[in-house]
């Protein structure tokens, strides 16, 4: 088997291949393994509230949470199971906290509502009218996991190869598939696209015409300033848009006791464009000619704008925090870095809310697992060995 791909989804997906009794060789084309998705994640272990019941996320949230924190306790990963607040901050956000805590029961995730008083036992300094107690949510370190899962495949013998990208992807000719890295031609007997923030283009390379197109979204980070985290003791969250897949700004204490705050949605001008000045003429013109792109704009003109300008400005993003946590100022953020997320996009602008794997002869393609993919790795890798 060959899977491309060397962030936490393609090095899970490699693990359980090669505990069905496969030969594996992963392939990455960066230098160091969970460079991207992975490497520039908030280290959140979601507990599957967001996710409509019956749905991929939904059911692999609640897996993924138990296993990967049964696999950081047995691999020596750090790991805490702190518990979050998803706090309504106006009246109008009600029904909307309450539309969680009806996916929570139906989903199976430990929460409850509780009341102003109640949330402040748990973040003193928080604000809100009401809030969602969710116990089952946690903070891990993703790339130690990774570090992890590289040990356990080396000591099984997985030939794990870095900086050797897939450029060309054929049919066999005796059968299985062949992908050419520059230096060779590798003979699988199948292969796993992993590539994240590229499924869809190795789709492509593969032969395949995938619905979706892949379109970055950057998420930019700030960190509390020390003199400042002792504002937020564990997680705290906003309700979010339910027709969009992104969380909204929220507040974040990490394993080393500084607070995360972040991240927005902006289109990246890159697909690995992790700063604004990252822009790659491909790349946007790639966007530009997918119609779904402009389709989307159309339908969350607000929205597009609103991001952008708490991207171009500390002062607005402030103030989203300040709705949960009022103590929180301009002058307690330090910028820090920024992820990129490999939204799926239709044609008709249609942000895919849902996990998305196809498979194809010989071929297995991860075509959308952005968050909480990190948190259901172990989860989607047994799904995907099963299609391989």
């Amino acid at each position: 088997m060959v899977v491309i791909g060397g962030g936490i989804l393609g090095l899970a997906t490699a693990r359980e291949l090669v505990g069905r009794g496969n030969t594996v060789t992963v392939l990455e084309k960066e230098d160091r393994w969970a460079v991207h998705q992975t490497g520039h994640n908030s280290n959140v272990v979601h507990a599957g509230l967001y996710y409509k019941p019956g749905s991929f996320k939904a059911l692999m949230s609640v897996a993924g949470n138990r296993s990967i924190a049964e696999y950081a306790r047995a691999n020596g990963v750090p790991f805490d199971a702190c518990g979050k607040l998803v706090v309504a901050t106006t009246a109008d956000e009600l029904p909307g906290l309450a539309e969680l805590a009806r996916r929570a029961e139906a989903n199976g995730v430990p929460a409850k509502l509780i009341d102003p008083a109640e949330a402040r036992e748990y973040e003193p300094e928080v604000a809100c009218v009401s809030a969602l107690r969710v116990e089952s949510t946690g903070i891990i370190d993703f790339p130690a996991v990774c570090a992890a899962l590289v040990r356990l495949l080396t000591e099984a013998g997985a030939d794990l190869r870095l900086s050797t990208p897939a450029l060309g992807i054929r049919p066999g000719r005796n059968g299985g598939v062949e992908i050419a890295t520059g230096t060779e031609v590798l003979r699988a007997d199948a292969l796993v696209n992993c590539a994240g923030l590229h499924a869809d283009r190795v789709a492509r390379l593969a032969g395949l015409d995938p619905e979706v197109r892949i379109v970055p979204f950057r998420g930019e980070y700030f960190t509390l300033r020390p003199e400042a985290a002792h504002l937020v003791r564990g997680l705290i969250y906003p309700v979010p848009d339910p027709t969009l897949p992104f969380l909204g700004v929220h507040l974040t204490r990490m394993l080393d006791g500084s607070v995360h705050a972040g991240p927005n949605a902006v289109l990246a001008l890159r697909r690995e464009g992790y700063r604004w000045r990252d822009v790659s003429v491909a790349d946007l013109a790639e966007v530009a000619r997918f119609p779904g792109i402009w389709k989307l704009a159309r339908r969350y003109p607000r929205t597009a704008v609103t991001e952008v300008a708490r991207s171009l400005s500390r002062q607005r993003f402030a103030t989203s925090l300040a709705r949960l946590v009022p103590a929180v100022g301009k002058e307690d953020l330090v910028r820090a870095g920024a992820g990129v997320r490999a939204q799926a996009l239709l044609r008709d602008g249609t942000l895919v809310q849902d996990f998305v794997i196809e498979a194809a002869p010989h071929q297995v393609h991860v075509l959308n697992a952005p968050s909480p993919g990190a948190t259901c790795a172990l989860e989607i890798a047994k799904h995907v060995a099963d299609q391989v």
